[in-house]
This record gives C-alpha cells, sequence and structure tokens, in this order.
C-alpha cells in the first residue's frame, strides 16, 4: 500500500470515527465532564502544554534558515527540528481555515460569550461563519501537538511512548475541561499528523530518509 493510498484511507476513518462521535458521543461525554470532573483547572493545565510551540515554531524556522544561510551542514536534529516547524505552522494555518469552513460551536461558554452545547444547547455546525464562537472543529491543540508529535514519531521511534503520552494528555485535558468535543481532538490530530507526515515524506523525496534513528 502505497502512502497515498494509506492517506486516504486514515482520512476516511477520521471522517467516520468523526462523524459516529458527533453523533453518540459529543453530548455524553461533555455532560459527563461538567457533572463528575472535580477539579477542571487540573485538566485546563494540560491544555497549556502546546501554547508555547508555534512561536518556538517560527523562532527555530528562522535560526535554521539563518544556519542554512551560513552554508553549514545541518546536524539530523535539526533537520528533526526544521520539519517539526514546518509541520506545526502549516497545521496551525491548516485548521484556522477549516474552522471557519466548518463553524462549529464550543461544548461550554469561555470566549466572548460565545454559544454552547452546556449553556445555550446550541450543537452544530454552521458552515462558513466565522467568529470565536464557532471555532470548535477540528481542535488546533491537537493539530500542532500531533504536527511535532507525528515528525518525532518518525525520527526517534523509541520514544514513541513519551510522543503518544503528549498527546494523550493534551486529549485529556481539552475533554476533562470542556474545552472541545471528541470529534474534534479526532479531527485535530488526522490534521496535525497529516501535516507532520507530509513534511517528512517532502523532505525525503528531496534528501532521502533519515538513518540512524537515534543521531
Amino acid at each position: 500500500m502505497t502512502s497515498l493510498q494509506r492517506w486516504f484511507l486514515s482520512l476516511a476513518g477520521t471522517a467516520v470515527a468523526s462523524a459516529a462521535s458527533i453523533e453518540w458521543l459529543d453530548r455524553p461525554i461533555a455532560l459527563i465532564s461538567r457533572e463528575h470532573v472535580a477539579h477542571r483547572d487540573t485538566f485546563a493545565s494540560l491544555t497549556h502544554i502546546p501554547d508555547p510551540l508555534i512561536p518556538i515554531a517560527v523562532v527555530v524556522f528562522v535560526a535554521i534558515g539563518l544556519w542554512a544561510f551560513a552554508a553549514w551542514p545541518l546536524a539530523r536534529w535539526q533537520v528533526a527540528a526544521l520539519l517539526c516547524s514546518i509541520s506545526v505552522i502549516v497545521a496551525e494555518t491548516t485548521k484556522s481555515e477549516l474552522k471557519y469552513v466548518f463553524g462549529r460551536t464550543w461544548p461550554d461558554t469561555w470566549v466572548g460569550n460565545n454559544p454552547s452545547f452546556l449553556r445555550d444547547g446550541a450543537y452544530g455546525f454552521n458552515f462558513f461563519h466565522s467568529g470565536a464562537g464557532y471555532a470548535s472543529f477540528p481542535s488546533g491543540h491537537t493539530a500542532v501537538t500531533c504536527a511535532i508529535a507525528s515528525v518525532l514519531w518518525i525520527y526517534y521511534p523509541r520514544l514513541r511512548p513519551l510522543w503518544a503520552l503528549g498527546v494523550l494528555a493534551v486529549a485529556v485535558g481539552l475533554l476533562g475541561a470542556n474545552y472541545h468535543f471528541l470529534g474534534d481532538i479526532v479531527a485535530g490530530g488526522f490534521v496535525g499528523a497529516s501535516t507532520g507526515w507530509m513534511t517528512v515524506t517532502l523532505w525525503n523525496t528531496r534528501f532521502g530518509k533519515p538513518t540512524s534513528p537515534q543521531a
């Protein structure tokens, strides 16, 4: 099976999983979280893990770009950092466009008096509706986290449990704090994993696959 076939298969699986979550899981999970999560601040703190990743990605991209201007060779870890940065920047842009396309309302009201499922019973998609109150789908936090994790997953496979733990921590935080529906997280994960996968594949097409996984 080619990478293209695997990607389309993953897209189909994500679409099915997201649709199933939207239909049967998102609302019950939001209600359970509201009724049974006692320490919401603890979960909210997990959602801050991706916050510095975007500015760091920009700094790393510029720093490695200047390094390349000086005609110095890139070490393997520098290539990994560069690809992580590109993946994050692309994922951030992509999720912003998709949020506008889908216009989904949030689980709870927490930004600009936004309409939400838990406060107003607002649940659904408002396609091509701009505004912070209509930006739940897909999850940007998950997209950015997976954008880095997917690159590191390929470059440092021995640490895959650590990368998976980071993604899981963010997802649990988003659900526990009712910042996102499960369907948002599934879709965001696919966006981020796709950008990382594509970024590495594009690099490998030009420069070849990485060697010495733990270098």
